[in-house]
């Protein structure tokens, strides 16, 4: 809230205060259930940020953070020495682009095409249906990609009779990036629909009992009503999604790579669990993810920005 509105609202002085207070008391039974989230963002999200000092020190786990060496930027220079460094980014921002192409635009669209069912019933059993995938794990995701597209699997046999060649799906690095975007949207679409379907619901029905009037078929009442409707959730939700523009997920990769398919699964993601779990070097990892906090914080600001430019509300 801006200075003049909130003194617009409250008055300025003691005055300011009184009514805050007030407003304090009339809603405390809101506020009380605001406080268990409070409490987790600072306990889990906020606290563990000092940990972040690791990144400019050689971290001895036996010292602590305040008795290790302190470095500087040594770890930062020593990752950007490093000649493979751009192999990760590469196929971060690849496989991140794949995402917003293909992954981003199928909730809306699978949220337009809900939103035109009639039969309620039938709508509801439907999303219920679309919605289980979410709560499968990733590794039983990963442990049916296998079962069905290894060289046993009864799609590559389908494949190799169809085609008259065997399709390496699960060992050739061209097709490592759209098994995970297939799996991701197979798992996913169906969950993020929820959030374009409530957007919908405050659509004026008015509106499109008008535009049938006039003679608007569906598609025309899509493009102009629904889609104007639910533009501000899409530009926030995308605007989101540019803060994760370098977290692919390491766990997803892990499970589907192997030796064959690395050129294409070493991410940032892969290359600081590697660094940092498997081989014990807590600082370069912490490095590296302090990097790409700092890319994906520009990027949700300049996206916000840009959004302001193109007259929509973003996301502050």
């Amino acid at each position: 809230m801006k200075k003049a509105e909130r003194v617009a609202l409250y008055g300025s002085g003691k005055e300011y205060w009184r009514r805050l207070w007030a407003d304090m008391i009339r809603d405390r039974w809101l506020i009380l259930l605001l406080i268990p989230g409070l409490i987790y963002f600072i306990v889990f999200k906020y606290l563990p940020m000092w940990g972040i000092i690791i990144s400019f020190e050689n971290y001895v786990p036996y010292l602590g953070p305040f008795k290790s060496e302190w470095v500087g930027l040594k770890w930062f220079n020593y990752f950007f020495s490093n000649k493979a460094w751009t192999r990760y980014l590469t196929n971060t921002l690849i496989l991140s682009l794949m995402n917003i192409v293909f992954f981003f635009p199928a909730p809306i669209i699978l949220a337009l095409l809900l939103n035109e069912m009639r039969n309620q019933k039938y709508k509801k059993l439907v999303q219920t249906f679309l919605y289980v995938p979410h709560f499968i794990s990733i590794v039983i995701v990963v442990s049916i990609t296998l079962v069905m597209f290894s060289s046993t699997g009864i799609v590559y046999k389908l494949v190799e009779q169809l085609t008259g060649h065997p399709v390496k799906f699960m060992t050739d690095p061209n097709l490592f990036r759209p098994m995970i975007i297939g799996q991701t949207i197979w798992k996913e679409t169906g969950w993020g629909t929820i959030i374009f379907l409530a957007a919908l619901t405050n659509v004026d029905t008015q509106l499109y009992e008008a535009a049938m009037v006039d003679g608007a078929g569906r598609l025309r009442r899509l493009w102009h009503i629904t889609l104007p409707a639910i533009k501000s959730t899409i530009v926030l939700m995308l605007i989101l999604r540019m803060g994760s523009v370098l977290d692919t997920g390491y766990d997803h990769l892990i499970l589907m790579a192997n030796s064959l398919n690395r050129k294409a699964s070493q991410t940032l993601d892969v290359f600081v669990y590697q660094q940092g779990l498997q081989q014990a070097q807590y600082s370069y990892a912490s490095a590296i993810g302090l990097m790409k906090s700092v890319v994906s914080v520009t990027l949700v600001v300049s996206a916000n920005k840009v959004s302001h430019l193109l007259g929509e509300q973003g996301l502050y």
